[in-house]
């Protein structure tokens, strides 16, 4: 049942009527009339959870303040915050809200908007790091939407604790495109009295131009991975094989299609055998970015010539793959490939990772500046050129051999190897990715790959240097090639923010009738001002 017209366009007096509604269903007389169905089975799961509808205490606090970096830069949604911000932060400033970005559990990683609702949202815990799940606060359009998986509206008393019905909020969940799960929520928040009917359509919108923006993302990521290892799944060529992502999908095959599903449920373990769907067993090839599966079964002998005719259509090599693997390093495609180490660097647009096969490596400031340096010289480097190179004109070759020997405990000798000191991995770092797009001009690659600047804030010259050159080249690229796609992707990181040429030619290449065509043409126009 609805709201009748006067009181749903109303905010207060919709907020009154609620109210009684809550109270009548809560203590179980006849009410007004019955709340909507998805408050009504959130209030449910709610009561189930034991959450004390008349609780005077905030959620809970998860995350601490100094634990809240990490997990931004490790989160998916950290690479479309730009675009959110884009689409949302203005227009909460105007109306009295906030932005709150959230995980896939409800804990809180963002939140940006008018300073004087902040300060309200401060003491009712609508803070970085609390969790708003059902289970924990109650019905909350956060919470809910995780629940439901829907885009919710939350106003007033239909939060379940009455210590939230002087706020307003509208949800929206974001998907993983390759799983399709639930990685994060959208949501803008605010006094009841600034409730506006538009809140909820803007909200939804910001979330799908979010999943457009992953799904790019992992398009791009999907292209790059078939294009380094298509000689390795070539080189098969007396067995069936595949490729897989990380996730189980399969992304190519050799022959084409005998694969009977497109996605693979993978062992928890890297590597090793996996029983196919239909009984035959296959073994998983751990690569840099994903797997390699073999399969055992002798392919046909016409399939060989595919392999061979695609690896030639492609111009690619097991030595042109060596491009980006550290000289002594097994080549992709190569009986030796089983034993290198595979190292992962991603220093682009947040705070520095590594993976080493598969397992993460927390990495100083320091050993980031150095690992960078290293990727960028895969001969290798003497103790002097990597001093100069990330403690600048005074760097002191004792202080750097003291660094690096730290360097090499946490990953292994067999990885960091001396005289001189160099890489000795299967590497997959993402800013020598862009590079290797760029080379190959494929520049929509490229700019999907880039995340934004190498190392922001690092001060190491070489780092410096590397970072400029990167990010003036792929910008050069970029506005001359004129690829809508790519500057859009250019455009939703940090310096691509406040990049008035591209916002401008964004704004006059995008259609009126594309979503994104208003976000940037509200960018273009703030820029100017």
């Amino acid at each position: 049942m609805g709201l009748p017209t006067t009181r749903a366009t109303d905010p207060v007096a919709r907020a009154r009527l609620l109210a009684r509604i809550r109270e009548a269903v809560l203590s179980g007389t006849p009410a007004p009339q019955q709340p909507r169905q998805v408050v009504s089975e959130s209030w449910r799961r709610s009561l189930a959870a034991r959450v004390d509808p008349e609780r005077g205490t905030g959620p809970p606090t998860i995350f601490e303040r100094g634990e809240m970096s990490e997990l931004r830069a490790e989160h998916p949604l950290a690479e479309t915050l730009p675009l959110l911000r884009e689409t949302l932060v203005a227009i909460a400033d105007e109306a009295m809200h906030m932005m709150i970005v959230t995980d896939a559990q409800g804990h809180i990683l963002w939140r940006e908007g008018q300073s004087d609702v902040l300060r309200r949202a401060d003491k009712v815990g609508l803070i970085e790091g609390t969790r708003w799940s059902e289970d924990s606060i109650g019905t909350n359009a956060m919470g809910t939407a995780i629940a439901e998986d829907v885009s919710v509206q939350i106003h007033s008393a239909e939060h379940l604790v009455r210590a939230y019905h002087s706020w307003t909020c509208a949800a929206s969940p974001v998907h993983d495109p390759d799983t399709g799960r639930i990685v994060g929520v959208v949501d803008v928040t605010g006094p009841v009295r600034s409730f506006h009917p538009s809140t909820m359509a803007l909200v939804g919108a910001a979330a799908k131009l979010a999943e457009s923006h992953l799904r790019n993302r992992m398009q791009s990521r999907d292209e790059a991975l078939r294009t380094r290892w298509a000689p390795q799944l070539a080189a098969l060529r007396g067995e069936y094989g595949a490729l897989v992502a990380p996730s189980g999908r399969v992304l190519a095959s050799e022959p084409h299609d005998w694969l009977p599903v497109p996605r693979l449920v993978l062992p928890s373990t890297a590597g090793g055998t996996l029983t196919l769907p239909d009984g035959r067993e296959a073994y998983l090839e751990p690569l840099a970015e994903g797997f390699l599966l073999r399969s055992g079964r002798p392919a046909p002998a016409s399939a060989s010539a595919v392999s061979a005719t695609a690896v030639s259509a492609t111009s690619l090599s097991a030595t042109s793959l060596s491009a980006t693997a550290v000289p002594g390093t097994a080549v992709p495609g190569t009986a030796a490939t089983a034993t290198a180490a595979h190292l992962r660097l991603r220093f682009l647009g947040h705070a520095p990772t590594a993976e080493l096969n598969g397992r993460r490596v927390r990495l100083t400031q320091r050993h980031a500046d150095m690992l960078t340096l290293l990727a960028l010289n895969p001969s290798g480097v003497s103790a002097e050129q990597l001093a100069t190179g990330v403690y600048g004109e005074r760097g002191n070759p004792v202080t750097a051999r003291a660094e690096i020997h730290r360097l090499r405990v946490q990953l292994g000798a067999a990885v960091v190897r001396s005289g001189p000191y160099r890489l000795h991995a299967e590497l997959v770092a993402d800013w020598l990715t862009v590079r290797e797009s760029l080379r190959a001009g494929q520049v929509r690659a490229a700019a999907a790959a880039y995340r934004g600047e190498l190392r922001p804030g690092s001060e190491a010259p070489a780092v410096i240097e590397e970072r400029e050159l990167l990010a003036a080249t792929l910008r050069r690229a970029v506005l001359d090639q004129g690829d809508i796609e790519a500057m859009w992707l250019l455009a939703d990181t940090p310096s691509g923010a406040d990049d008035v040429e591209l916002a401008e030619r964004l704004t006059h290449a995008l259609p009126p009738s594309d979503p994104r065509h208003a976000a940037m043409s509200a960018r273009s126009e703030r820029l100017s001002r």
